[in-house]
């Protein structure tokens, strides 16, 4: 018997865990193919490759993200190979599961919730009596209608195989994210979350998880997501392991964990600012909402002071990047509730902070109670709302508008001197910015159209020089030092259009070339060496100022030079008056 398990994901770089819980439980009995695509990969294309592995039993694993597309592929898979037998499992075919049963004829059986001994169970009935009855948390058919078995015990994690030694894996793990957990289930109870409904919390074997983490920074993996819910809810547990990857690193691996941070101990968080290097860790924090209001209608405990707390610390010890989630549309919170929330948020300062808005997901308290709150939400994945009684749908298309800029603008950090001079000195609030900035981007039909970077910093000049012209002199100022930052080679063509022609340019390089001392710590260097790797550019004021003064009579140079060795960009800035001084004497 032929099995092969599939999945859309998301993106190239993504992996699916559960697809390989299922392989690793089911061997050596039951040998198992896996095959993964995109969302993006033609349908046509999945079909025939599919086709190609000759299943008896053909199996996904559905999500939000892909569960249309991956319906598509089982009809038409169906029409050529009736006799293979479909099944479905993962979080969005777990709930509602009659309702998938009569949409998707084409499916045969669908596992409910917890995967691993479910579908090795059917594969010996399909393969000996057929008698599904006695499968626990399996669905399918009897007589046309749906049958859903009774749920199956929570499986020993401790017992389970490890899904990360297949052959196949290992020459990609340097290309891919590998996802890995250390427990299931949620100690919470957010009414938002499929997370909520699984009760306790169950942990693999800590031996058994530490093998597998060396095997994988052995074999080359990079980037190591652990999809834990709460990876913090055992203060000693959570220690352990991060002591246990701080002394067991390898260069280039980086780590990302959900942290709960209200919860988090200081001795936990000064540990890590002491031990941990630069860059090792990433946390991702669910803040959703700062009105108390809101979170108490959601059943979500958070205590902000102490999340606050967490979040400021973890920032001044400079040692973890961290990424905040906040949830637009949540009962109760209109726009003026969100644009605190927003402005709460992006107040801490941090890396990244992610705008998602709210999923109606089947099996969520909140789905059940929605008529209350005259929720209207899409009736196909992702049930994203377009409503309720608190936000119109005018204003989410306002707040996408935030989000939109909001990935472009900060998260990327393409201009991080310049985004943080307009919102701490320009517009009333960070909310201000982008939904101002995103307001007119929308109304350009740039939302629809691709972009360069040099694009981006045009655009929002001239958005500035509609919104805020008095600002423009340190903006730009800001926005060119921004650029030349981010660039590992001098630039052919930057996005300004150069005021200083190339014999001017030249003659400063070549001043500098002879008098490095007129600049701290501008380095010795050949006028040769100057010319073919320095970079000059005009300023209204000097942007590497402590304090920005766009009355100063001066204007300056900014001298970028690029060490193409290194792999490293230097930033210069000096006043045009003393270059002129020096030129003069």
């Amino acid at each position: 018997m032929k099995t092969v398990l599939s999945t859309l994901n998301a993106k190239y770089i993504h992996t699916c865990l559960a697809l390989r819980y299922l392989k690793a439980y089911s061997q050596p009995e039951f040998p198992v193919t896996i095959r993964e695509f995109t969302i993006k990969d033609p349908s046509l294309n999945i079909v025939t490759d599919l086709f190609n592995q000759e299943p008896d039993v053909l199996g996904f694993s559905c999500y939000i993200w892909n569960i249309e597309e991956t319906i598509k592929i089982i009809q038409m898979f169906k029409k050529i190979k009736p006799e293979t037998k479909i099944v479905l499992g993962g979080p969005e075919v777990s709930y509602d599961v009659a309702y998938w049963l009569d949409r998707i004829h084409e499916v045969d059986f669908i596992v409910v919730n917890e995967g691993e001994e479910t579908f090795k169970h059917l594969l010996n009935e399909i393969q000996n009596d057929g008698q599904f009855n006695k499968v626990a948390g399996l669905a399918y058919r009897m007589e046309g209608k749906p049958k859903i078995n009774g749920p199956r015990e929570k499986l020993d994690l401790k017992k389970v195989t490890s899904p990360f030694r297949f052959e196949e894996d290992v020459k990609d793990l340097s290309k891919r994210i590998t996802y890995f957990e250390t427990s299931r289930g949620c100690p919470y109870s957010c009414a938002f979350c499929l997370s909520s409904i699984e009760v306790g919390v169950r942990y693999f074997d800590p031996d058994a998880v530490k093998e597998d983490l060396i095997f994988l920074m052995d074999n080359g993996a990079r980037i190591i997501k652990f999809v834990d819910r709460t990876f913090n809810i055992r203060r000693d547990y959570a220690l352990d392991m991060f002591s246990f990857l701080i002394e067991n690193r390898r260069p280039g691996v980086v780590f990302q964990f959900e942290i709960t941070a209200d919860i988090m101990r200081p001795e936990v968080i000064d540990y890590l600012n002491e031990h941990a290097p630069k860059g090792l860790f990433r946390f991702e924090i669910g803040v959703q909402s700062t009105n108390d209001a809101v979170n108490l209608l959601v059943e979500r405990r958070q205590n902000f002071e102490k999340l606050t707390r967490t979040v400021t610390n973890v920032r001044d010890g400079g040692k973890i990047v961290q990424h905040l989630d906040l949830i637009a549309g949540l009962p109760k919170e209109d726009y003026t509730s969100f644009r605190k929330t927003f402005n709460d948020v992006f107040a801490f300062g941090i890396e990244e902070v992610q705008l998602g808005f709210l999923k109606m997901l089947r099996g969520t308290g909140l789905r059940l109670t929605a008529e209350q709150h005259d929720y209207v939400y899409m009736d196909h994945s992702p049930y994203e709302i377009l409503g309720n009684n608190v936000l119109s749908f005018e204003e989410i298309i306002r707040i996408k508008q935030v989000e939109d800029v909001l990935e472009k603008y900060w998260n990327d950090h393409r201009m991080d001197h310049t985004v943080k001079y307009l919102i701490n000195h320009v517009f009333e609030s960070p909310f201000d910015f982008f939904q101002e900035f995103g307001t007119y981007w929308e109304t350009r039909g740039w939302s629809r159209i691709g972009h360069q970077l040099e694009d981006l910093f045009k655009r929002l000049i001239a958005f500035l020089t509609e919104a805020a012209p008095h600002c423009l002199p340190v903006a730009e100022s800001l926005m060119k030092l921004d650029y030349l930052e981010r660039q590992q080679f001098k630039p052919r063509k930057p996005w300004w259009e150069n005021t200083q022609n190339k014999e001017e340019a030249s003659k400063v390089l070549t001043v500098l070339a002879n008098e490095p001392n007129l600049m701290d710590g501008f380095p010795v260097m050949t006028e040769k060496d100057l010319h073919k790797h320095g970079f000059v550019a005009e300023t209204a004021i000097d942007p590497l100022a402590d304090q920005l003064n766009s009355s100063d009579e001066n204007s300056y140079l900014l001298i970028a030079l690029f060490d193409p060795k290194l792999e490293k960009t230097q930033i210069f800035t000096l006043a045009k008056s003393a270059l002129q001084i020096k030129k003069d004497a």
